[in-house]
C-alpha cells in the first residue's frame, strides 16, 4: 500500500497549557505525543500554541488574547482542525467552534478517532462505538443548532420534544443496545477463555508503540499487524507458544497511553480481562524513548486501575538497537548526567537495583538477546506450570539450556 502523501494530510494546530501540574518541558513532551497521535489519525501539524495559565478559561479554555492569535492563524492558513491536549468541556468545545469555525478536538476525541480507524473486528468496532457515543452524549448541544420545537398541528399540541432531546434519546438507546451486545460478546469470550484449559497465560502489556506486536510475531512466529504508529492494533491476539517442550498462551493487548480516556478503559473491559486473568505480565518498554520512565508509570497506573498491579511481572526493555546514549568525557564535570547518558550495562545495574533481576534488554526487530528472553520466560512459565501440575515435574528440566 502506498504511503499517504503529506499534501493529503489534514492541516491541524495543537494547543497546550502550562500550569502548576505541567511545566514547559512536560507540555512539550505531551504535544510531541499529541503530534504523533495527529499523524496517526491522518493530520499534519503546522503549528503549536502554548499558554501559561493556572486556571483554564471556563468559556474557551485559553485566554482571549491567545484565542485571537489562534483565530487569525486558523483563518490565514485554512486549518481544518484545532486539537487541545486536555479534555474540553461540552460548553468550551461549543464556544471554541463558534469562534474558530473549524473542527475542535481534544486528546480524548482524537484517540477515539484513531481507535475508530484501527478497529477491525466486530467486537473492537462495538467497543469503540460505545466509547464514542458516551463521549458524544453530553456534547450534543455543540453539534446541533436546530433546537426549535417539533412542528405542531392537530394531535401535536403541547410542549412536544425538542430535536436535541430526540437526539439524546436516540443516543441513549444506542448506548443501551451496544452495552447489551458487548455483554453478550463478553460472556462468549469468557467461555472461550475458560475453554483454553489450564495452560499458563502470559500477557504483553505496555505503552502504545513500544514493539509488543513485533515481539509477539517473533516469539509466536505469527503475523500480527505491526506499524510505527500509535495504536497499530486494538484487538487482543492470543497465540499458543511452545518454548522447549513447554506450551503456554501469549496475548498481545491494546497499548496504553497517558490520559487514556475513561470511556475506552470501560469499553475495553473485556479486552483488559486478558491482562487480569494472566499468570505473568511482560511489561514491554521502549528504552529508546526519552520519556520511557513516565510511560512505565502510566502503564502501572492503568494496571492498578484494573487491579493487575500486583501480578508477577518481567520488565522487557525493547529497542536497544535504537538506544544511542551520548558519550561523556570522564573529566567533564560541567555537563549534567541525565538518563540519555547511560549505557545499556549501566541501565541493567540501575534496574536490577530497582526491581531485582526482573528486567530484560532486547531488540525484537533485530532479534537481539532473544535467547536470554526465551530462557527467562521459559523458567517463569515452568515455575507456574509445575505449581499447577505438580505430577508433571519430570517433563521439564530446571533450565531451557539443559536441552
Amino acid at each position: 500500500m502506498l504511503e499517504k502523501k503529506v499534501t493529503d494530510y489534514e492541516k491541524a494546530v495543537l494547543i497546550g497549557v502550562i500550569n502548576k501540574d505541567q511545566n514547559e518541558i512536560k507540555v512539550k513532551e505531551y504535544l510531541d505525543e499529541l503530534e504523533f497521535l495527529t499523524y496517526t489519525a491522518g493530520g499534519e501539524v503546522t503549528k503549536r500554541f502554548t499558554q501559561r495559565i493556572e486556571v483554564p478559561n471556563p468559556k474557551t479554555y485559553i485566554g482571549s488574547g491567545k484565542m485571537e492569535e489562534v483565530q487569525h492563524y486558523v483563518k490565514e492558513y485554512e486549518i481544518g482542525s484545532v486539537i487541545f491536549d486536555d479534555e474540553l468541556s461540552p460548553a468550551q468545545q461549543n464556544n471554541i467552534e463558534k469562534l474558530l469555525k473549524c473542527k475542535i478536538l481534544d486528546r480524548t476525541s482524537l484517540i477515539l478517532d484513531i481507535f475508530a480507524q484501527r478497529a477491525k473486528t466486530s467486537y473492537a468496532r462495538t467497543q469503540v462505538e460505545l466509547a464514542q457515543y458516551e463521549y458524544l452524549l453530553p456534547r450534543l448541544t455543540g453539534l446541533w443548532t436546530h433546537l426549535e420545537r417539533q412542528r405542531g398541528g392537530i394531535g401535536m399540541r403541547g410542549p412536544g420534544e425538542t430535536e436535541i432531546e430526540t437526539d439524546r434519546r436516540i443516543v441513549r438507546d444506542r448506548i443501551a443496545l451496544l452495552k447489551k451486545k458487548l455483554s453478550k460478546i463478553d460472556r462468549q469470550m469468557e467461555t472461550q477463555r475458560g475453554n483454553r484449559g489450564a495452560l499458563v497465560r502470559v500477557a504483553l502489556v505496555g505503552y502504545t508503540n513500544v514493539g509488543k506486536s513485533t515481539l509477539m510475531n517473533v516469539i509466536s512466529k505469527s503475523d500480527v499487524f505491526a506499524e510505527n504508529k500509535l495504536f497499530a492494533t486494538l484487538d487482543t491476539t492470543v497465540r499458543k507458544v511452545v518454548i522447549g517442550n513447554l506450551p503456554f498462551l501469549l496475548s498481545d493487548t491494546v497499548g496504553f497511553i497517558r490520559k487514556l480516556p475513561t470511556q475506552l478503559v470501560e469499553s475495553f473491559k473485556s479486552t483488559l480481562d486478558e491482562v487480569r486473568e494472566a499468570d505473568l505480565l511482560l511489561h514491554v518498554v521502549d528504552i529508546s524513548h526519552p520519556n520511557f520512565e513516565e510511560h512505565i508509570d502510566s502503564v502501572n497506573q492503568i494496571l492498578d486501575e484494573i487491579k493487575s498491579a500486583d501480578k508477577k511481572t518481567i520488565m522487557v526493555f525493547n529497542k536497544i538497537d535504537q538506544y544511542l546514549p551520548e558519550t561523556l568525557d570522564e573529566d567533564d564535570l560541567v555537563t549534567e548526567r541525565t538518563s540519555a547518558h547511560f549505557t545499556i550495562e549501566e541501565w541493567k545495574k540501575t534496574w536490577f537495583g530497582k526491581i531485582g533481576d526482573r528486567a530484560l534488554f532486547i531488540s525484537a526487530l533485530n532479534k537481539e538477546n532473544l535467547d536470554e528472553f526465551r530462557k527467562r520466560v521459559y523458567n517463569e512459565v515452568r515455575d507456574i506450570h509445575v505449581t499447577r501440575f505438580p505430577y508433571n515435574n519430570f517433563l521439564y528440566p530446571e533450565h531451557l539450556d539443559q536441552y
